[in-house]
């Protein structure tokens, strides 16, 4: 059979799999076809009887009976039977032809893995080829047992209808073909999906073996001993291969001489000089011009964030891309003019790589330290560490330009093994040296630096490199150093190379993340002119706006953080899709014991409950505002009808989340049934007080900055939990009070329905005065004051006609309710002031005060006749009785 017709066809049902494998898979998927095809019948109906061979035995027996009865009997009895099921059996038949088909394909697919896998001298790129294959071949399968899952519900839905087979009673024959039908329906399709389900396991498993054989390869190669530098017979045996490796470096440049003679046109000399000179252009200009265009002005005094960032982008890129573009433009006119061997080309491309690598190093140092602008720095640290740092971090970059493009030159000349070994080593041993110095010249010189004696005291000018960063640098020259001396040259250029890649990763995240903050937070959270659009165009609040700042900040944070990990465990044999195929277990399900726990479907869950708990909320507010005031239903009776209609809403968005989670009726019951014997055994105060608190939480009779009183207790209600909730008094004390308290008890809640409160002060007139006036008076201190309601409006009670004072009661409705004591104080201070102007309230004495005293009228007359014998005339209606005894005794004493 000629494979190319087999090709599109098999590619359109597995788009995934390799173009060389289609031929195989085609021939293996028509021979699994022909061998499965007469029992692959997915709910088919009973054949014609010139198709009846072809059907099973039991079927076969089962449609006997049928034949027997009488020959009127039997198209009157068949053609509903063939009429009803019929139509759509041979479409799903075919459908599961087709899965069959693909599951054997992928099987064979998946032997061959096997069988390639089983190999013991795979290399690393022959593990990440069968990888590539395996995976997406488990994603297939995955989707083709989700695509089964309806189909055998169906059929075992339709079988169920039909009901148990009658033990005692004999069944219809129609009855019968049709539950051989159905059994033997469900039956293909739940085979076909547990092989499927085989398969995918089988699939897991390799993946897993992959895994494993590249971490035991990748293991092995970094720990892989050599030769110690330390030992003498490597320096020997480096002497000894000295000669050769001269040998093949001129055999390579005889070479290349040879290739310039054979490929040195007129037209390929002016492309590579062409790039040449574009090259240096690129990196004249970054390092001369491009600093002007990064508009990090020297005379700027105080810089904006954003304006701080922005300069150390364009920096970094200017400093970064035409270096960059340069390398590439010499290495494409070597690889195209074909002027160098193709052994020397990886030199070529290390060496530029090597110069591209310094030049962003130095950008990017430039970018965020700034050395020669501070004010333009977006990292904290001082100016010598600045400069410090910098020129550490291009020493270290020039050590690896150089290290790599010898290693690239030992490959191309085939140098031999010690002269690589003791090159790597001396490599290592010169990045430790440099790293060394590089750490000894942060250590803190605050004795040379301080001009005061004394014991040293730390300062907050930043250094560069905190104490755990330099730790961990020493570590790492200590256990590179070791790690080169002792042998593991390969441990040790590993080692190099992830610090070096893992600080790039760092300090570019450091970059990242601050501009984030400074980028999206700064323009959400300031008062920005996105901000102020933003507000104007959909109405959000700056508090949303903030929260929403907050909320992309750190989502933003989270995927760079995670990139950022998957970066730096890269080198060391993580491979990003074992990371990805393990989110999506998490997150689509996996299993602890018999349990499988899902992600996704408990976040659906949440959010059935969710939206169930919006749409609740929402038709209770239409019944509340909109169709209930429309009926003649009394205030009770309506908000009783709401708080059902909430209450039966939440249930119904609960029971459909657990539905939907998988938890049955029987399984609450079995929960609520151990809740039953733990409240038997004395918890009844506590789910008493955690039914009371998701009472408060969700009626929510009592909120968060309510002020309430309870028992001899008032304050403000600052935190409300499951079990308790939590009440601020005005002395600053906590009263914690149960919940089944605040739902059983009686609670005085000052601002339930508004913040609005009433005060109220007594005022005493004198009895001779005008009350009409005196009101008056009183109301219009009432209506002066800020914090008073003008609606309603104050007013006056006349309380008491008294002797010898009116008594008046003013009561007002203040806009807060705390605001009580502050408004009544400053009433009675307007109101005492008032009336005293206006006479209504006599001045009095200190310590004096006005009594009335009754029954007193004998003592009167006795007192006016002892004073008519001292001469005194009698007083006159109205006049003070008191006044002549005060005349005698002021004559008395003038007499004394």
């Amino acid at each position: 059979m000629h494979p190319r017709p087999s090709r599109r066809p098999l590619a359109r049902e597995t788009a995934r799999f390799p173009l060389r494998d289609a031929p195989r898979l085609a021939v293996l998927a028509l021979l699994g076809a022909l061998a499965l095809a007469p029992g692959l019948a997915w709910g088919q109906p009973a054949p014609p009887p010139a198709a009846a061979p072809a059907k099973p035995a039991a079927a076969g027996q089962d449609a006997k009976p049928a034949e027997a009865k009488p020959a009127e009997a039997k198209p009157a009895e068949a053609k509903p039977a063939e009429a009803k099921p019929a139509p759509p059996k041979p479409e799903m038949s075919e459908q599961l032809k087709a899965v069959r088909t693909k599951l054997d394909g992928i099987k064979a697919e998946l032997d061959r893995s096997e069988k390639a896998l089983a190999r013991p001298e795979l290399t690393a790129v022959d593990l990440a080829t069968i990888r590539d294959g395996v995976g997406p071949i488990t994603d297939d399968i995955r989707t083709l047992v989700g695509r089964l899952d309806a189909p055998l519900e169906a059929a075992r839905e339709r079988l169920t209808q039909l009901g148990p087979k009658p033990k005692d009673a004999e069944e219809s024959p129609e009855v019968a073909q049709e539950r051989v039908e159905r059994d033997a329906a469900a039956a293909r399709i739940d085979e076909t999906q547990r092989l499927a389900r085989s398969l995918l396991v089988q699939g897991d498993q390799l993946i897993d073996r992959v895994s494993n054989r590249r971490r035991e390869s990748f293991t092995k190669d970094l720990f892989a001993r050599s030769q110690p530098l330390v030992g003498p017979s490597l320096w020997a045996r480096v002497a000894a291969d000295i000669p050769r490796d001269t040998r093949s470096l001129q055999s390579a440049l005889s070479d290349i001489l040879l290739l310039f003679s054979r490929n040195g046109t007129l037209w390929n000399l002016l492309f590579l000089g062409l790039a040449f000179g574009i090259s240096v252009a690129l990196y004249f200009g970054r390092r001369n011009i491009a600093p002007r265009f990064g508009r990090r002005d020297v005379t700027e005094v105080a810089p904006t964030r954003r304006q701080t960032l922005l300069g150390a982008w364009r920096v970094l890129l200017l400093g970064t891309v035409p270096a960059v573009v340069g390398s590439y433009a010499v290495y494409y006119a070597l690889d195209a003019t074909d002027l160098l061997p193709s052994r020397l080309l990886p030199v070529a491309g290390a060496i530029l790589a090597g110069l591209a690598f310094i030049a962003f190093v130095e950008a990017l140092c430039d970018g965020l330290l700034s050395p020669e602008k501070p004010v333009w720095r977006p990292a904290p640290v001082s100016d010598a560490a600045a400069s410090r740092v910098t020129r550490l971090s291009v020493g270290i970059a020039t050590v690896i330009t150089v290290v790599k493009s010898v290693e690239a030159l030992n490959s191309g000349i085939s140098a031999a093994l010690p002269i690589s070994i003791a090159t790597r080593g001396i490599g290592a041993l010169a990045m430790v040296l440099i790293l060394a110095i590089g750490l000894h010249r942060f250590a803190d010189k605050a004795e040379e630096e301080e001009d005061c004696f004394g014991p040293y005291v730390p300062t907050k000018t930043t250094t560069g490199i905190g104490g755990p960063a330099r730790l961990i640098g020493w570590a790492a020259v200590g256990v590179i150093g070791i790690a080169a001396v002792v042998g593991y040259v390969s441990f040790a250029t590993f080692l190099i190379d992830q610090l070096v890649w893992s600080a790039s990763v760092l300090v570019l995240l450091y970059l990242l993340v601050q501009s984030v903050d400074a980028f999206i937070g700064g323009s959400l959270a300031d008062d920005t002119r996105f901000a102020t659009a933003l507000q104007a165009n959909t109405g959000l609040r700056k508090r949303s706006l903030n929260q929403i700042a907050v909320l992309s900040t750190g989502a933003a944070r989270v995927l760079l953080i995670l990139v950022a990990a998957l970066l730096v465990l890269a080198p060391w044999g993580l491979d990003s899709t074992d990371i990805f195929s393990s989110i999506r277990s998490a997150f689509f399900g996996f299993k602890v014991g018999d349990v499988t726990i899902s992600l996704s479907t408990i976040a659906i869950g949440v959010g059935i409950l969710i939206l169930g708990g919006i749409v609740t909320r929402a038709v209770q507010r239409w019944l509340e505002q909109t169709y209930l005031p429309a009926t003649d239903l009394d205030a009770g009776l309506r908000n009783s009808i709401s708080t059902v209609s909430g209450y039966c809403g939440f249930l119904l968005a609960l029971a459909l989340a657990f539905s939907y989670l998988g938890l049955s009726l029987e399984k609450l019951t079995i929960v609520a049934g151990a809740l039953s014997v733990g409240i038997g055994f004395g918890l009844q105060s506590i789910v008493n007080n955690f039914v009371s608190g998701l009472l408060l939480l969700w009626e929510r009779p009592i909120r968060v900055g309510d002020q309430v009183v309870i028992g001899d207790s008032e304050g403000i209600v600052k935190r409300i939990s499951v079990r308790s909730t939590e009440i601020q008094t005005f002395d600053r004390s906590a009263v914690i009070v149960p919940n089944s308290n605040l739902i059983s008890g009686i609670v005085k809640n000052r601002v339930r329905g508004d913040r609005t409160g009433r005060v109220t002060i007594t005022v005493g007139v004198l009895r001779n005065q005008d009350p009409v006036r005196a009101a008056e008076l009183i109301v219009d201190c009432a209506k002066a004051h800020p914090d008073v309601l003008k609606d309603p409006a104050p007013r006056v009670v006349f309380r008491k006609i008294g002797d010898p004072f009116l008594e008046f009661e003013l009561v007002v409705m203040i806009v807060d309710v705390t605001l009580g004591l502050k408004v009544q104080t400053d009433l009675n201070f307007a109101v005492f002031k008032t009336l005293s102007e206006a006479g209504f309230i006599p001045p009095l004495g200190p310590g004096s005060s006005i009594v009335t005293v009754q029954g007193l009228d004998g003592m009167q007359d006795a007192l006016g006749e002892i004073a008519g014998r001292f001469g005194f005339p009698p007083a006159a209606p109205g006049e003070d009785e008191a006044e002549p005894m005060r005349s005698a005794r002021n004559r008395r004493s003038a007499g004394a």
